[in-house]
């Protein structure tokens, strides 16, 4: 017995009255002879359940046997054609299979994966002929999360169906160099934007996004935005995939919320890329015991109709026992050996069970299959799924990794990397996919095996059509046409451009004043979606809570304890801010779907996600990339930013580098606002962009961050410089005062350090310094490159100019740069400065202190500014030497306690 089969009413065994247990057992024996087993399930169920009510201390059962959850008697009656949809089915088998293959022909040899599709092919043919709906469908489309290593398939599929050519299929892995265009390796909608929906080859990224996605449609339709009540979502998985952190840690958001509109299908080959997932325990079971546990429907479907005879006379369950017994290790075994092995090695154990296949010949055992390739076991499933109501459904279902591929791919361990056959193995294939390819065709170039197709008018491809246009249409398909929107006008960014008066606010709070206003916008404030991961109030968007309310498809069921403030707590099913938790892996799931609405739904919404800028990038990078894949469009606010800013957390909260590590995402438009008037036209730039229907390019994430530092917000300057606040500079304060020249650049926080820096070096130095406000170094940085590029590229053609050399063409002296992120993020533009340029940075790992101390220890303080531009102005031979050494003793330099830049306050 394995830990997953544990008895578990193992606490006492005592029967106080025997004679009443029996009766009750042939109760059950009766109802189950009568009305089947399911019948026998219900009633069983409903006594645990009432057991729990009436506080007996029994333990709900987290597994059930390893059989599969609906019996063959309750199954319904497949409604296709089997024979039909089989042998199109080999096809696409095969044609992945060869799509793979002839992508390791002489001189390309790019790779691929063979043995996912081929394990799984049935499950996805069901739900394409039976279940998927299109987006012509009159309920509205599915969601269909394609598992990424099963991508061979869908084209196979595709190119049935005539959506994709030959020559294409020829061009897998080869995007930019075949002739004609190619094919992506997994889905990957930036790569192929009218055709996959959902990047999910990043393991783990798929069940968390396909859970969001569930919870978008139900967001939508509780809004009352679009009615999505009768879509469904699939999300097709790995049993391996399923240790990944995020494909697991949200399964109770999906029950919490009763997503009844999500389906997890997941592919139990029992082996990961290496080898079995639970060699010595049992994968399904193990997964079953965890979504029962998190509230889900489970339905598993683990044997194939061969196995029912075995199992109804089965009577004394010896056969059942082996299998609840048998670890996922053998079972692979079993799958790379004979029937005979199989007789000796998993029936001879127990001499009741060999006798049940006593009659079977060795190729009959081998050919007892698992459920996951069995049509009418797999469709029993989806159909319960898909009619389940009040919780999500998970199928665990049980195949064989590389099926069909014959005895050199089946159940191996290295079969996730076997990416071609022999002219042995394409044969041994062809012939049980019943292929009508000849010898002499395989012969002719074994790197080169024929797709087949037997054209448009086959009675197959033609049934094909048929069952999709039933459904609404092919799938996937991604469009972008969406329900135009009016953005809001000038009066909705009038509070960023007025300032603060004399009230020192932080941008933090000068971003969530327009946010108000934005969220009051006529026909618009309500498509914007505030997704905050538990720190609301350290954000000041509690404000929020009582008029926009917290988005909870049950409601408010409790009396909240701050009911009779202001700033009350308050759940609503139409509430708007999507309230996710300690959650940044789930915010960022939620922004990823609700930010690719316009495509998935037709329907715009802009989301705009709030956090702790240090856990953005740096916890869930690889999902903001994925977002980037599937062309979200919104905001992403990095509050609370800085390495020094954020004085009293310390070392994992103090964020010096997340304008690194945004611009690595080419999807991720990167800003560092140094006041609200800066934030009200970035923001305002970014609508129109993603919604304003003139940009090449909508599909775009913008990242701002945001301080807790408190400040008079100024007012905007008179002829505003728009245009340079867009693209990443502009002169904020020029000096008046006569004297050597410097140019002071900062961004962000530091922008009021570089004016008290101009006012030192003026004031103590004669130094006349102007200050330029940096509201991006990446989009500077990238201006900069594609200039460098056309330059090279294009020799005959005009030169292009840097916008940021442009910008500085007239400015004297040396360039001093400094932010309260690391040295690199100035850096960035170091190529293109017109002159002498140095930057300061808070390089190294942040710590807990006063602002002014942090910052004269990174030494990123005024003071430092002021030593750092004397010491390049000596070196040009504008001021003295002695100057410099003389300005490190007067401003104490090396003295921590000595700093005096930047304010107390601001909530952390």
């Amino acid at each position: 017995m394995t830990v997953n089969d544990q008895d578990p009413y193992s606490m006492d065994n005592t029967d106080a009255d025997p004679e009443e247990t029996a009766e009750w057992s042939e109760s059950l024996d009766a109802l189950v002879a009568e009305h089947g087993h399911e019948r026998g399930r219900e009633i069983m169920l409903s006594l645990l359940k009432r057991s729990k009510e009436l506080h007996l201390g029994v333990p709900m059962v987290p597994t059930t046997d390893y059989i599969n959850t609906i019996a063959a008697e309750n199954e319904p009656a497949f409604p296709g054609d089997e024979d039909v949809e089989r042998r199109y089915r080999a096809w696409i088998r095969w044609n992945a299979a060869m799509l793979v293959h002839r992508a390791q022909r002489p001189g390309i040899a790019v790779g691929g994966h063979i043995a996912t599709y081929a394990s799984s092919a049935a499950l996805y043919e069901v739900g394409f002929n039976h279940f998927f709906r299109g987006q012509n469908h009159p309920g509205g489309g599915d969601q269909v999360f394609i598992q990424g290593h099963a991508s061979p398939g869908t084209y196979a599929r595709a190119f049935l169906e005539g959506r994709l050519s030959a020559n294409q299929l020829d061009g897998f892995r080869q995007e930019k160099s075949h002739a004609g265009g190619g094919l992506s390796s997994y889905p990957h909608p930036r790569l192929m934007p009218e055709f996959w929906q959902f990047p999910t080859v990043s393991m783990g990224l798929g069940p968390i996004n396909a859970i969001y996605q569930a919870q978008a449609n139900k967001y939508l339709t509780n809004r009352g935005i679009k009615d999505a009540s009768d879509q469904q979502v699939w999300a097709f998985l790995g049993d391996g995939e399923m240790d990944e952190v995020e494909s697991r840690g949200q399964l109770q958001v999906a029950a919490n919320e009763g997503l009844d509109n999500l389906n997890f299908i997941i592919n139990c080959n029992l082996q990961r890329l290496d080898g079995p997932v639970r060699g010595n325990g049992k994968i399904v079971q193990e997964l079953e015991s965890f979504f029962r546990g998190a509230g889900w429907n489970v339905i598993k479907v683990v044997w194939g109709r061969e196995w029912d005879d075995l199992l109804t006379r089965d009577t004394d369950g010896a056969l059942l026992n082996l299998m609840n017994v048998t670890p996922d290790g053998d079972y692979q075994t079993y799958k790379a050996e004979s029937g005979a092995y199989i007789r000796e090695n998993f029936f001879g154990r127990d001499p009741r069970a060999l006798k049940l296949v006593e009659g079977y010949t060795d190729d009959e055992i081998w050919n007892l299959k698992r459920g996951g390739h069995d049509f009418r076991k797999v469709y029993a499933a989806f159909k319960a799924a898909s009619e389940h109501k009040g919780q999500p459904t998970v199928i665990l279902a049980k195949t064989v990794k590389g099926y069909g591929l014959g005895p050199s791919f089946e159940g191996r361990n290295a079969t996730h990397q076997m990416k071609k056959m022999t002219l042995e193995n394409l044969k041994t294939f062809r012939d049980s996919m019943h292929v009508p390819i000849t010898d002499a065709q395989l012969e002719e170039n074994p790197y080169l095996p024929p797709y087949y197709n037997p054209g448009a008018s086959d009675p197959a491809i033609e049934y094909m059509h048929e069952r999709r246009r039933a459904l609404g249409g092919y799938l996937p398909e991604r469009r972008t046409k969406y329900t135009q929107v009016n953005l809001p006008d000038d009066s909705t960014y009038a509070i960023a451009k007025k300032g603060s008066g004399t009230q020192e606010i932080a941008t933090t709070m000068a971003f969530v004043r327009l946010l108000k206003d934005l969220l009051r916008s006529k026909e618009f404030g309500n498509r914007i979606v505030p997704i905050i991961p538990d720190e609301a109030r350290t954000f000041g968007i509690d404000a929020f809570f009582p008029n926009a309310k917290i988005y909870n498809p049950n409601g408010q069921h409790y009396t909240s304890v701050d009911r009779e403030l202001l700033l009350s707590y308050k759940e609503s099913p139409q509430g708007q801010i999507l309230h996710v938790g300690i959650n940044e892996a789930g915010a960022m799931a939620a922004f990823t779907n609700v930010g690719t609405s316009y495509s998935t739904q037709g329907e715009v919404l802009i989301p705009i996600y709030v956090f702790y800028s240090m856990f953005g990038f740096q916890r869930t990078g690889d999902a903001m990339w994925a977002a980037g894949d599937q062309m979200a469009r919104g905001f992403i606010m990095g509050a609370t930013a800085g390495r020094t800013t954020l004085t009293g957390e310390g070392l994992q909260h103090a964020d010096g580098h997340s304008h690194l590590l945004a611009s690595t995402n080419p999807a991720m438009v990167s800003y560092d606002p140094a006041y609200g008037y800066e934030i009200g036209h970035i923001m305002r730039a970014g609508l129109d962009r993603m919604y304003g229907g003139t940009h090449s390019d909508p599909n775009v994430m913008y990242y701002i961050t945001l301080y807790n530092e408190p400040l008079v917000q100024p007012a905007e300057p008179e002829n505003a410089d728009v245009d340079g606040i867009l693209r990443g500079i502009y002169r904020l304060n020029q000096s008046t005062v006569a004297g050597p020249k410097a140019q002071l650049m900062a961004s962000g926080v530091s922008v009021p350090w570089a004016l008290e820096a101009q006012r030192l070096l003026a004031d103590d130095w004669g130094v006349s310094a102007d200050v330029w406000s940096v509201t991006s170094w990446t989009e500077l940085r990238r201006d900069g490159l594609a200039a460098e590029e056309h330059n090279f590229l294009y020799p005959e053609a005009d030169e292009r100019t840097a916008y940021v050399t442009e910008k500085l063409a007239g400015a004297e002296g040396p360039f001093v740069a400094v932010s309260d992120f690391m040295h690199a993020v100035p850096d960035q533009i170091r190529q293109f400065i017109p002159g002498d340029f140095a930057t300061l940075g808070a390089d190294d790992f942040g710590f807990s202190d006063t602002r002014a101390a942090a910052r004269r220890y990174f030494k990123i303080d005024s003071p430092s500014m002021v030593v750092r531009t004397l010491q390049l102005l000596a070196r040009q031979g504008k001021v003295d030497r002695s100057v410099v050494a003389a300005a490190i003793e007067k401003y104490q330099l090396h003295d921590v306690n000595a700093g005096t830049t930047g304010s107390a306050g601001g909530e952390s």
